[in-house]
């Protein structure tokens, strides 16, 4: 049979025209730069989500002050299941406003709690301060079950992006408590990768290797293996004993290739894993629901899932 020729979505070929003709590619020369785009971005392309969803703003404890944390529940909870979600961008950039429309619609499409992480940004904070503060909230959360409202047995850990890294990071750590399952959405496992996606989509398409490049600068710094784990999740030598894994990629996402690679190491060391590849879309269009409207059936289906992973 024929490979399918790729078609990018038109949502997403207007959004990518309008990034060129702003000289908005992706590039950035600052981590200041780099939040100011990415929260107009969010103002620009977020609509308001339809679904009633109440916002509790929390602070769980912490050597380093806590960590702010917003916790979503859908006016209709289906499940006692919870995911706590680490937001995209770049590990410098992106926090609990830029992925408020996120939560709320994948709350809503799941019935289920979603608890929003606000950890720590490089360069003020370069690694390993964000794998701490990923994995001291999972830890209160499964401690704090009860008190947040569901069930301990059915705790997910997921996230988009770099964020999507960090959960895998998580999951793969022995020193967590017990996880249901992995959501990664659109995730860098592999930053030492040379993938031909990688190349393929290295320009112009939203998310560019100079903008890659200089996001890992700030979060690893000098002498930093950029192969270890705790960065690079894809390169951890076993992956036996992972929950189930629920891997969502775009068709023209640098990205791609190396989600694809994770979902069959994962499969072939015997975890339940489930792979889609979303035909047309590029990196955070998940995000761009004003811009790019493919966003909102692929989070309510990417909720569903994973309400049906933890039940």
């Amino acid at each position: 049979m024929a490979a399918r020729a790729m078609t990018l979505d038109r949502g997403a070929q207007r959004f990518l025209r309008m990034l060129s003709a702003s000289a908005g590619d992706g590039g950035r020369r600052n981590a200041a730069d780099r939040r100011r785009s990415l929260e107009a971005l969010a103002a620009l392309a977020e609509e308001t989500p339809p679904d009633p969803v109440d916002v509790r703003d929390l602070l769980s404890p912490g050597e380093h002050g806590g960590v702010r944390l917003h916790l979503y529940r859908p006016a209709e909870l289906r499940g006692d299941g919870c995911l706590v979600f680490f937001h995209g961008g770049g590990w410098v950039a992106g926090g609990l406003a830029t992925h408020d429309g996120v939560c709320r619609r994948l709350a809503a499409a799941g019935g289920m709690r979603v608890l929003a992480v606000d950890y720590r940004l490089a360069p003020e904070h370069p690694f390993p301060a964000a794998v701490e503060d990923a994995l001291a909230v999972v830890r209160w959360a499964a401690d704090e079950a009860d008190a947040l409202g569901f069930d301990a047995r059915r705790l997910a850990v997921g996230g988009d992006s770099a964020g999507a890294g960090l959960a895998a990071v998580v999951t793969q750590t022995r020193e967590r408590p017990p996880i249901a399952a992995q959501l990664l959405v659109c995730p860098i496992l592999d930053v030492t990768n040379q993938s031909a996606s990688r190349h393929a989509f290295a320009h112009g398409y939203f998310l560019d290797a100079a903008t890659l490049e200089a996001d890992l600068a700030d979060y690893c710094g000098a002498g930093v293996d950029r192969a270890d784990p705790r960065i690079s999740p894809a390169l951890a030598p076993t992956l036996e004993g992972q929950p189930t894994t629920l891997i969502h990629a775009a068709e023209y996402d640098p990205f791609r290739d190396e989600a694809i690679a994770y979902a069959g190491r994962l499969t072939a060391a015997g975890v339940d894993t489930r792979l889609t590849v979303w035909p047309g879309l590029i990196h955070y269009f998940y995000a761009l629901p004003r811009l790019i409207p493919a966003a909102l059936p692929a989070l309510s289906a990417i909720g569903e899932e994973l309400a049906a992973a933890l039940a």
